[in-house]
């Protein structure tokens, strides 16, 4: 026991059990920074059990302190911006942002309106990007198979 304290084994075996954890059951929190609410409804319409994402271990959460991931739809308004950043901020590390939509990923036909700041990554970093206007619920899925794909293998995306 002395020895596999000594050489470090410990913290590695703990830090395997961490990545298998965060591989296995992503806690998502989904946020709409202002959009039209068509990816709102895709993202929902992967949680169904038509497409059941809790197979992959996924799970929505209603706080940002038990997430993991944070899914964001639509342009950053002026209004959303800080509240945004302060949900990033309460998540614990290591956490991860998958932007979903064309107005996340650009601002979209929203991008220039008076009101809007830009997209999410214009705020807080992104990992992952879902094109489509609205995405289907398939890609949604690819996306969040990507960012654990990349987890696996090691590398933060």
């Amino acid at each position: 026991m002395d020895t596999f304290l000594k050489e470090g084994r410990w913290s590695q075996a703990l830090e395997q059990i961490k990545l298998w954890a965060r591989l296995n059951s992503p806690w998502v929190i989904h946020f709409n920074s202002g959009s039209c609410n068509g990816c709102d409804i895709e993202i929902l319409a992967t949680l169904t059990p038509y497409y059941d994402v809790e197979r992959f271990g996924i799970k929505l959460r209603g706080s940002p302190r038990h997430a993991d991931v944070l899914i964001c739809t639509g342009p950053v308004t002026r209004q959303a911006r800080d509240r945004l950043r302060r949900i990033y901020e309460q998540m614990p590390d290591p956490k991860f942002v998958i932007a979903v939509g064309s107005c996340a990923l650009s601002g979209g036909v929203f991008d220039g309106c008076y009101n809007v700041v830009g997209p999410i990554d214009a705020v807080i970093p992104v990992d992952v990007y879902v094109p489509g206007c609205p995405p289907r619920p398939e890609a949604i899925i690819d996306g969040v198979v990507q960012l654990l794909g990349k987890l696996q293998q090691g590398a933060r995306p």
